[in-house]
């Protein structure tokens, strides 16, 4: 009888453990029922059924049929008799405890974003939702687009959604609810190790990742790069785009190392056609040229292929008040007179021919 005695009190226990009345705000552990589109059931054994609608789950949680998970009861009884349970808010307090331990550790982690906006990625970590701005995307991730091309912004962050990203925890704050990422600093450290084996006049590769209207936006091996317009070719260019297109891998020289961006130059890894042209032509020759740009201190002239030269409004008459517009028609030709070449900057001097002369 004592042995029935003992299990009897033994089931009266287990009895009134499991029949105790759930709590709203306590965490209970129970094992996944059910899977679907919107919403998840959890088994809580003599505690009923807990019903977990899927925004409660988390996006960064994956979860299967047969798993045991911890929920926060958030209501105790649904009309249908089940409980309301959120896995995500019973993370969120431990997930706080992991972000303070990250950021302090300043150690890097990966994310996967789960969303996009213009201003940057919507990211959810160990259930607590924070944001990796544009500003602290890689040099191989930032969007480099025209400054009023918001929907390629866009596109290209909604290209990174669900793309697993090493980043470091820049910021978090529990009480405002802040939690911000970095994916600059988780790469900085790399970075400087590849720095330090870069040198000015090196020959270097790198993927195209932007085109703007003042030049062309590299990623070398994880470092931006910047090829301006002026550097992309000897001949003068108008619009980047006819020469490179994002994606496109380019070769290119560095004329200069910065603190987080090269200076890269295209045009440089080729020779300077300007000084093979320039050898044809001697002070006193007379030239043909055409007008190509009319300033208000004079007109520009294409002499040769690589060659533009300049005749300056001291050349169109005694008063300094000539207008080049009214000596001058755009894309006409008219014959010159080389008055000085230096060839240290590049630059050709003009007068107007004699038979130009009123």
């Amino acid at each position: 009888m004592a042995d029935a005695k003992i299990t009897m009190d033994e089931l009266l226990a287990g009895a009134d453990t499991s029949a105790k009345q759930l709590v709203a705000g306590e965490v209970v552990t129970g094992k996944v029922l059910s899977l679907k589109k919107h919403e998840v059931l959890i088994d809580l054994g003599a505690q009923g059924v807990g019903f977990v609608p899927r925004r409660e789950v988390g996006f960064s949680r994956n979860i299967s049929e047969g798993d045991e998970v911890s929920a926060s009861v958030v209501d105790t009884e649904l009309e249908n008799g089940m409980s309301l349970l959120s896995l995500r808010k019973a993370v969120k307090d431990r997930g706080w405890e992991e972000v303070s331990a990250r950021l302090e550790s300043g150690e890097v982690i990966d994310i996967q974003p789960y969303d996009a906006n213009r201003g940057g990625l919507l990211v959810e970590y160990e259930g607590v939702r924070g944001f990796l701005p544009v500003s602290q995307l890689s040099a191989e991730h930032y969007p480099r687009v025209g400054s009023s091309d918001k929907d390629e912004i866009l596109q290209r962050l909604n290209n990174l959604i669900g793309k697993t990203m090493k980043v470091r925890i820049l910021d978090a704050d529990r009480k405002s609810n802040k939690l911000i990422f970095s994916e600059k600093e988780a790469v900085k450290d790399g970075l400087a190790e590849r720095f330090e084996k870069l040198a000015v006049g090196d020959q270097v590769e790198g993927v195209v990742t932007g085109v703007v209207d003042f030049g062309v936006f590299v990623n070398v091996e994880g470092i931006e790069g910047l090829v301006h317009i002026s550097e992309i070719s000897w001949e003068r260019v108008n619009n980047p785009s006819d020469y490179v297109k994002t994606g496109q891998t380019i070769k290119a020289k560095i004329i200069a190392i910065d603190k987080d961006r090269l200076s890269l130059s295209m045009k440089q890894l080729t020779q300077d056609p300007w000084l093979t042209e320039v050898q044809n032509f001697s002070k006193g020759d007379k030239v043909e040229g055409t007008v190509t740009r009319i300033t208000p201190f004079g007109a520009f002239v294409q002499v040769s292929p690589a060659i533009e030269a300049l005749v300056h409004i001291s050349e169109l008459g005694d008063s300094n008040n000539v207008d080049p517009e009214k000596v001058f028609t755009l894309n006409e030709r008219k014959e010159f007179v080389i008055l000085d070449i230096d060839k240290e900057n590049r630059k050709i001097s003009l007068s107007l021919g004699e038979s130009n002369k009123k």
